[in-house]
């Protein structure tokens, strides 16, 4: 499984990754591990915004890349409405999950 995700950083900025292990990599993020992302070691992540899963790794990287490219106002909308159908056309996303947070705090 191939997990897309937002995280919101203390200064209200939003990280987006991708990950074929959640919980390690939230474990990275969070606890700013060397093997994190630069950018949650210098903006301390402080909560999962939402996660997408999928059993493909190109669609995993396609979203990524596709979030990153849009503005803050619209990942906003993104975070709120949780529809990727309504900003990504051409986007497989039928083939889209997304994650239980509740579930994903479990296993942290």
């Amino acid at each position: 499984m191939y997990y897309t995700y937002m995280i919101r950083c203390k200064d209200n900025s939003i990280y987006t990754g991708m990950t074929n292990d959640i919980e390690k990599r939230m474990d990275e993020h969070f606890n700013r591990k060397k093997e994190g992302a630069k950018y949650t070691k210098s903006h301390q992540a402080e909560k999962i915004e939402i996660v997408w899963k999928t059993k493909e790794k190109t669609l995993a990287c396609k979203l990524e890349y596709r979030i990153k490219t849009l503005p803050k106002s619209k990942k906003e909308t993104l975070i709120k409405n949780k529809k990727i159908k309504d900003f990504f056309c051409g986007l497989d996303c039928r083939k889209f999950r997304i994650m239980d947070l509740k579930e994903l705090d479990k296993r942290l």
